[in-house]
């Protein structure tokens, strides 16, 4: 695969030094300028083999195996580095690390970070190194969850970033008589198509979208669900003519095209491009409104940061919004692509990865910022190159690129499919009062984000359930039984296989209840207090149920009136805790009045902190600490009967 595709040639970013003084340097050094890798490499080596050797020589030829993600050789030329007693960037430090990593040295490599650690202690990467030592384990905590295999496109040269068109899978590939490209040696990259099989196997390649191929790169292509659109990355060649930055690179651009009949034309540059600085890798959200894409220009953070571009129409575009820092580093990021689930996924040599680029997972959250970054696992990435992923979400099936060690070129594809992990959840039903076992208790199982019915079943004689749920998902599961109160829970499935164990013990509802004003009716009827998470107005999921018996008896019951008094606890100020509870009183009403209930029927109001049931007060001298358990019993809500 051409590198400065992957990279959107770095190489002018980090040309350390100057022309050399000795004339045997001086055309290495011109080589190495204008990124041809390959030649410069050959001229060093020799240089060197001649008993000359200096830092500026040596940094520039461990750059240009870097560049060319050959890291054992990189590993190889910065060790030389290394060796000298010349001062070394922190840079250098970094892509040492890195090229260790790819030879699976990492003890080696945890060195030289935290050397690198001390050297730029502001450095994003450097942060991360020192706070996540152990992201082996997380690495490995995250592997096993998929199978994969070799996808059946490959040639001997580079083949690389895939997109799905219908039963067709679209990719880059040298394996065409281009022009060479001075940087790997390898031909410049064209779209090739392949029809998928009911087997599930490729047909043989082809040629892709006729006049969408030029003699310079194109790769890495994105279509709208319709198939009549296209965007993708080409160099910065249109209508016959290539352009060069300053430092006679040809950079990458983003181009869109569409389909008219059966061809593929009206090809346009994005109006945010540039001949100053490289765009590439594009990925369109769900909704096919916003762009995201990889670039170096002015306000990226490292090498190269993920950006996004609202798609307004008439071929206008936003502004270029920079992803940020949960997502960006210092060093490279690149080739997104965001999932229908909110999940962005990326490549990176800037997380905390297992060497070269990795490929990460990360949250979107409303507003766009991006969290929860997570490394794949070695299932998925290798000591060297990961990058280009892409998943169908429903049969969690996709593919990648990589040239790991094992494949048949320099870049490969690969087919993926996410196992299945699955938990058993189980418990038993008991009376809350007796202990007793409760066989024939209707236990049902709902999933936390939509509250729907999964399953269903009755505890058996010896008063157990059981089901069968998914890996680091969220229930919620209820059990019930005639004359008793209904119970519900709410559970975390731990994400690897095996069994979570969930006991629910319900209690015996009061036969008979005299309703008298003045009293609380949640107490009468022995329903639970109306609990609120702290700093929260909003009603949990799981108090909705206790709601809804509130709601029952004040249907049966057509002429009763409710005052709603809602407390907090004591932490935060008195005024704020008072406008707090009062929020929680008009939510609780609220929701009544939305399921039917007359407004005439019920008031409400808050008392802060000043009706505490136990011995959590914030001022004055507290005899014992209190458990977030005793301050949780003061967040509650009454139901006093005013009126029957």
């Amino acid at each position: 695969m051409k590198k400065s595709i992957k990279y959107l040639a770095v190489a002018f970013l980090f040309a350390y030094g100057s022309y050399g003084q000795q004339n045997q340097m001086k055309k290495g050094n011109n080589d190495y300028e204008k990124c041809a890798y390959v030649d410069a490499v050959k001229v060093y080596e020799k240089v060197f083999e001649r008993g000359y050797k200096s830092a500026d020589m040596l940094k520039k030829l461990g750059n240009a195996y870097y560049f060319q993600a050959d890291y054992a050789n990189a590993a190889k030329w910065y060790g030389e580095l290394f060796a000298l007693p010349d001062s070394k960037e922190a840079e250098y430090y970094y892509r040492y690390a890195q090229s260790l990593k790819a030879t699976m040295n990492y003890a080696k490599a945890d060195e030289v970070l935290k050397e690198f650690s001390k050297m730029d202690k502001q450095d994003s990467r450097a942060v991360m190194a020192m706070d996540q030592k152990n992201y082996l384990d997380a690495i490995k905590k995250n592997s096993g969850k998929f199978t994969v295999k070799d996808a059946g496109i490959n040639s001997d040269k580079s083949d690389y970033g895939s997109a799905v068109l219908g039963k067709k899978i679209i990719f880059a590939s040298a394996r065409g008589n281009n022009k060479m490209n001075e940087w790997n040696g390898e031909n410049c990259t064209d779209l090739y198509e392949a029809d998928l099989k009911d087997d599930g196997s490729f047909g043989t390649p082809s040629k892709f979208g006729g006049d969408l191929n030029t003699k310079y790169n194109e790769s890495t292509p994105v279509f709208t669900k319709d198939g009549q659109t296209v965007y993708f990355t080409r160099n910065n060649y249109m209508n016959g003519k290539k352009r060069m930055n300053k430092q006679n690179i040809i950079l990458l651009k983003l181009y869109k095209a569409t389909k008219v009949g059966d061809k593929w034309g009206n090809v346009k540059e994005l109006p945010f491009n540039s001949n100053d600085y490289s765009v590439a890798h594009p990925a369109l959200s769900p909704d096919e409104k916003t762009l995201y894409f990889v670039s170096n220009m002015p306000g990226t953070l490292g090498d190269s940061d993920i950006f996004k571009v609202s798609i307004n129409g008439n071929d206008m575009y936003g502004t270029p919004v920079n992803l940020g820092s949960g997502i960006n580093t210092k060093g490279r990021e690149s080739f997104p692509y965001v999932t229908d689930a909110n999940e962005i996924y990326f490549a990176s040599d800037g997380h905390p990865g297992l060497g070269g680029l990795d490929i990460f997972s990360g949250s979107i959250d409303s507003k766009g910022a991006v969290s929860n970054i997570q490394n794949l696992g070695a299932d998925i990435n290798s000591a060297q190159d990961d990058f280009a992923y892409i998943i169908n979400t429903v049969t969690g099936k996709g593919y990648f690129s990589s040239n790991k060690v094992g494949g048949k070129g320099s870049d490969d594809i690969y087919s993926f499919e996410k196992k299945k992990c699955t938990q058993e959840l189980n418990g038993v039903i008991t009376d809350a009062e007796t202990g007793i076992i409760l066989p024939g208790a209707k236990v049902s199982l709902f999933e936390m984000n939509d509250l729907s019915l999964k399953n269903s079943m009755l505890a058996d004689a010896s008063g157990k359930y059981n089901f069968t749920v998914d890996c680091g998902k969220h229930y919620n599961v209820r059990a019930e039984k005639p004359e008793y109160t209904t119970k519900e829970v709410a559970i975390a499935i731990p994400e690897i296989s095996g069994k979570t164990s969930l006991s629910l013990s319900i209690s015996l509802e009061k036969s008979k209840c005299r309703v008298v004003v003045g009293d609380d009716l949640g107490k009468c009827f022995n329903i639970k207090n109306i609990y609120f998470d702290l700093d929260k107005s909003n009603i949990r999921a799981e108090a909705a149920l206790d709601l809804e018996k509130i709601l029952v008896v004040m249907n049966e019951n057509p002429t009763m009136e409710l005052d709603i008094r809602s407390h907090t606890d004591c932490r935060a100020s008195k005024a704020y805790n008072m406008a707090l509870s009062d929020r929680r009183a008009k939510s609780t009403i609220q929701w009544l009045i939305k399921n039917g209930i007359a407004p005439n029927r019920l008031t409400g109001r808050g008392y802060g902190e000043s009706k505490l049931v136990n011995h959590c007060e914030c001022e004055g001298k507290v005899a014992t600490p209190c458990t977030e358990e005793e301050h949780q019993a003061n967040r509650r809500s009454e139901f006093i009967i005013t009126k029957i």
